[in-house]
């Protein structure tokens, strides 16, 4: 488990989501989230399929838009802004400009597949106006050595394993120097033994200071990395605190029930 860094208290959250709702039709996928994350934390979301883990991922970097309520990363509301008293939609521009300061990891990598493994990581830098692409290029060859792929910069995405891919893919959003970083069930499309690789970098990522939001089933891992867990089912957050709390004495019978079938 890390240890998120002191900060004075005037330091803005890494991540606030304010009452945020989301439904489609008659279907309420998320029903009044609130959640606060503070740079450096690494918080794990648990809960069953369908509980709204992944539309609350997707809702921080405004892929999905909240119904009602709001999200800000590093004290800056994320797609929106204040019009006197209302919130009011950023053009298309303003947004992609705000997620390249969120990193995104998904479960099945998204990487380009006529890109070599270097031009995937490098690309982003480059396309934002942020580096070079010589500058870019160095980056990402450092990334890659990060993720143990420093042999592997000429090859193409379909040459790769699962695992291989997924390390790319963190490597990626590594390269805009993101202030945060969502890990959507980084390794629920990988053969079990490919996993390991995938959250030993995971791993090395939370020892090291960066802010982590993470949706997985891996409890061992959640037990091991995070600071917080939070469970949610239902679209609510039924329970939150340190994994030793909710893994080992969850106070409620939703959160016990759940563990019993996955640990």
């Amino acid at each position: 488990m890390t240890t998120a860094p002191t900060l004075p208290e005037t330091a803005p959250a890494a991540l606030e989501v304010h009452g945020v709702h989301k439904w489609y039709g008659a279907h309420r996928v998320l029903d009044g989230i609130d959640l606060t994350v503070r740079p450096g934390e690494v918080t794990v979301i648990l809960g069953p399929s369908g509980s709204g883990k992944s539309t609350l991922l997707r809702m921080i970097n405004h892929l999905e838009k909240p119904e009602i309520g709001h999200v800000s990363v590093g004290g800056e509301l994320i797609g929106v802004k204040r019009h006197g008293d209302r919130l009011k939609e950023l053009s298309e521009r303003a947004i992609l400009a705000q997620r390249g300061r969120i990193g995104f990891v998904f479960q099945n990598f998204n990487l380009f597949p006529h890109l070599t493994v270097l031009d995937n990581v490098a690309a982003a830098p480059v396309a934002t106006g942020r580096l070079t692409r010589a500058a870019a290029v160095a980056l990402a060859r450092e990334l890659l050595d990060r993720v143990g792929l420093g042999d592997k910069t000429g090859a193409y995405p379909r040459q790769l394993s699962g695992g291989q891919q997924q390390r790319v893919a963190i490597a990626r959003a590594l390269a805009l120097r993101p202030g945060i970083i969502l890990f959507d069930e980084p390794t629920s499309a990988l053969d079990p033994e490919l996993v390991g690789e995938v959250l030993a970098v995971i791993k090395d990522l939370a020892t090291s200071g960066t802010t982590l939001v993470i949706v997985t089933h891996e409890i061992g891992f959640a037990r091991e990395v995070a600071d917080r867990v939070v469970f949610i089912d239902g679209g609510r957050i039924v329970e939150q605190g340190p994994p030793g709390e909710v893994l080992d004495h969850p106070r409620h019978q939703r959160t016990r029930d759940f563990l019993g079938k996955v640990l």
